[in-house]
């Protein structure tokens, strides 16, 4: 693996071997990107960034014919009407962002022309600008499940708008390796190599769009990281890589205590890791869809909608089972909705409820062989 000298427009010369999926002659055809996010921007990211701006109707989010050109109007819109004065001094500008639009410069780095039009990775800078060690920190995100590559650098603020920054060091983290593997480059012997600057140009009042320009002509619009919630969120409503999203939004949380006070609500189901060959009346007693209800007193109440005008509902109590997270669910009886009408459903059965996450808004459990995801719509 070869590396090569630092690019001063704020991103590492580094020369992994390049994937198979990427040819010279679509690096060379595409708008590209220097972290390699691909070049036409999501219809929902475009929409972001048009929104962001009132000058921009929400209306010519939907018309975009050639991206690139269109962003660029976004930009230059946001840049013009102004954002938070001198970001470089404000908190928003801290935390992590993720890279959702850039122009490249003619000159590019090998790790731009490897990483163009690559949908699998994720490119994100981490400013950290507070700390008794100010860095800039680039990442590129492989996958979840193989790990990522992280260039940072040294930073120190100029001015309200520039923060300059050296590069000194780059590693690779793998999931299935304990330790960080470092990337080979000769950091102190580049001298002036190492070295560039970023202008923040547009900072959003909110703190959720950044518009960046480096000094290699190099134009950056990112996006404040969505929070892990919000992630399981997306996944849930994409309904893509679901059950890896909630094993990492699990991993990343701080296991809590839960009774059943924390359980008391209504709440609608999100997400089922399956249903196909449930019947009704089984799908009714584990609330396997749409709404339940838990009261304060441990009664319990499944309500499921299979179509319009006919309701199921099944009864029943929840205990918590020990001292862990784990809890006793008994259904003991069911009806059939239908109108004015109320017919018996057999929707008796046994289960044992782990709940895995829960906070004001989610609750990720696990009902036998089922992984459920919860939203909470209203406390009882």
């Amino acid at each position: 693996m070869a590396t090569a000298p630092a690019a001063p427009g704020g991103l590492m010369r580094l020369r992994p071997p390049p994937p198979r999926c990427v040819s010279p002659r679509a690096s060379a055809s595409r708008a590209p990107c220097i972290w390699g996010t691909p070049p036409r921007l999501r219809l929902r990211r475009r929409r972001a960034l048009a929104l962001a701006a009132p000058s921009v109707a929400s209306a010519e989010a939907e018309a975009y014919t050639e991206p690139e050109l269109e962003v660029e109007s976004a930009v230059q819109a946001l840049e013009a009407l102004g954002g938070v004065p001198d970001p470089t001094s404000s908190s928003l500008i801290e935390g992590s962002w993720q890279l959702i639009f850039t122009t490249r410069p003619g000159t590019a780095s090998p790790i731009q022309r490897t990483f163009v039009g690559v949908d699998s990775f994720r490119i994100f800078q981490e400013v950290y600008l507070r700390t008794d060690d100010p860095r800039v920190v680039n990442v590129v995100k492989f996958s979840e499940s193989v790990g990522d590559l992280k260039v940072e650098a040294e930073a120190t603020i100029k001015d309200g708008k520039r923060i300059l920054f050296r590069f000194d060091r780059a590693a690779f983290t793998f999931k299935f390796l304990p330790f960080k593997v470092p990337y080979p480059v000769p950091f102190r012997l580049l001298g002036d190599e190492a070295k560039g600057w970023l202008d923040t140009t547009y900072l959003s009042h909110t703190g959720n769009i950044r518009i960046s320009r480096g000094n290699k002509g190099t134009t950056f619009v990112l996006q404040k990281s969505a929070d892990p919630r919000q992630i399981l969120l997306s996944a849930i409503s994409a309904r893509t890589g679901v059950e890896e999203v909630i094993n990492d939004f699990i991993s990343s949380q701080n296991g809590t205590k839960t009774d059943l006070s924390i359980l008391v609500g209504e709440w609608q189901l999100l997400w089922s890791s399956q249903t196909e060959g449930e019947s009704w009346s089984s799908v009714a007693s584990a609330g396997l869809k749409d709404f339940q209800i838990i009261k304060e007193d441990g009664k319990l109440k499944n309500s499921a909608s299979p179509f319009p005008g006919i309701t199921l509902n099944a009864t029943g109590n929840i205990c918590k089972k020990g001292s862990g997270n784990t809890f006793t669910v008994s259904m003991k009886e069911g009806a059939v909705q239908v109108g004015g009408l109320q017919f018996p459903l057999d929707a008796q059965g046994e289960f044992v409820m782990e709940i895995l996450y829960i906070d004001n808004k989610i609750r990720i459990s696990r009902l036998n062989q089922h992984m459920l995801v919860h939203l909470r719509i209203a406390n009882t």
